[in-house]
């Protein structure tokens, strides 16, 4: 091991080095020199390669022997120990930055307003701060937030990073939002109201959603899409009495906004503490508990479009899209959302009631 340490610009001197000169100037073998100070040749030997560090004996008998201050020698292992970990540092960021590429650095800019950056050391930097991690590969780690396996077509690090980038900011931002403890019962007393809200515009429903789920205990998050992370929404507990529901705004139709928010409203139902369930696109990520996933994907079929209904309904391709209109008008939701089951269903083609299909533009700032 050398006493001197050296990471591009940065160098980090062991108080050994120094020690070293002084033996040569004394002209003197490093076994006298030992003697001399009072401890062994083997850790003399230590101290002068960097393998071991000045103790406050070693310091003290430095002191007197060399006619300095005991603090001199302090403060030279404090000042190489600083050194070392500038270059620990500095390595480190060097080994995260094509991690910190492959994630969109201006979203963070613009949806949660980290500074922006000139480098990617800076950019590291404000990552690992706002991710609340000492380094952007422990989100890798499998035990990080997420109890969900991916798929062979998402299993690139730039999948997994941005995914759970995406999940941790929304955690970050429900910290901000006011709840009361959290009441199954009345959520359930709610949803009513929340399947109504399927015929009105985001900029009408919206505040009201908000201040629904507060009163139950949700925090409710509502994020732009991250690239390449392919997440559409998550449900974790922050606490026995709160939870956040998070989705996203990426390709919002009616269709896929509702079932997602009563897919995702199931899974607060289920009230699965320790769990974290994350919505993805599909066959992208695939939930350890598949018949959790199941049940809500139920829920969310059967409470839009109630089974009776539908049966009456008894769809077909040949099903109109008057009729779909009409149809959706009698139970009290949107056209879309029927258009969107008949496609997902295979009973309709995927080209057919564009129009019905209602796509969301909602707009979402800076929000913390």
């Amino acid at each position: 091991m050398s006493n001197i340490n050296e990471y591009k610009d940065i160098v980090a001197f062991h108080p050994g080095y120094y020690i070293a000169d002084i033996i040569e100037d004394m002209e003197i073998s490093q076994a006298e020199f030992a003697v001399r100070m009072g401890t062994t040749a083997k850790t003399l030997s230590q101290l002068l390669n960097g393998q071991a560090n000045i103790s406050n004996d070693l310091a003290k008998k430095l002191s007197v022997m060399l006619g300095t201050s005991v603090e001199v020698w302090q403060n030279l292992q404090n000042t190489y120990d600083r050194k070392l970990i500038e270059i620990q540092q500095a390595e480190d960021v060097d080994a995260q930055a094509d991690l910190a590429r492959e994630i969109d650095y201006k979203y963070f800019v613009d949806v949660v307003g980290l500074p922006k950056a000139r480098s990617i050391n800076d950019k590291v930097a404000n990552l690992c701060k706002f991710f609340a991690v000492s380094n952007l590969r422990n989100m890798l780690n499998p035990d990080f937030l997420v109890n969900f396996r991916a798929s062979s077509s998402c299993n690139s690090e730039k999948n997994i990073i941005n995914s759970r980038a995406w999940i941790q900011t929304a955690i970050n931002v429900s910290k901000n939002i006011e709840t009361l403890p959290y009441n199954a019962k009345k959520l359930k007393g709610y949803l009513p109201e929340l399947r109504g809200m399927t015929v009105k515009k985001p900029e009408d429903f919206l505040p009201r959603m908000r201040e629904i789920f507060a009163e139950c205990g949700i925090a409710f998050v509502l994020l732009p899409h991250l690239k390449n992370s392919g997440v559409n929404g998550a449900v974790k507990w922050m606490s026995q009495d709160r939870v956040m529901l998070a989705m996203n705004n990426r390709g919002i139709y009616a269709d896929k906004f509702w079932f997602s928010l009563f897919h995702e409203i199931k899974h607060v139902l289920q009230q699965k503490i320790k769990t974290i369930f994350v919505s993805s696109t599909v066959e992208e990520m695939i939930d350890i508990n598949n018949s959790l996933e199941l049940d809500a994907d139920k829920f969310a079929t059967n409470y839009l479009i109630p089974p009776a209904d539908y049966k009456r309904l008894n769809p077909s391709r040949y099903t109109s899209d008057d009729e779909i209109v009409e149809f959706a008008r009698t139970i009290g939701i949107h056209p879309g959302i029927v258009a969107g089951r008949l496609q997902h269903e295979g009973i309709i083609a995927q080209n057919r009631c564009a129009k019905l299909k209602g796509k969301y533009a909602i707009e979402i700032k800076h929000i913390v």
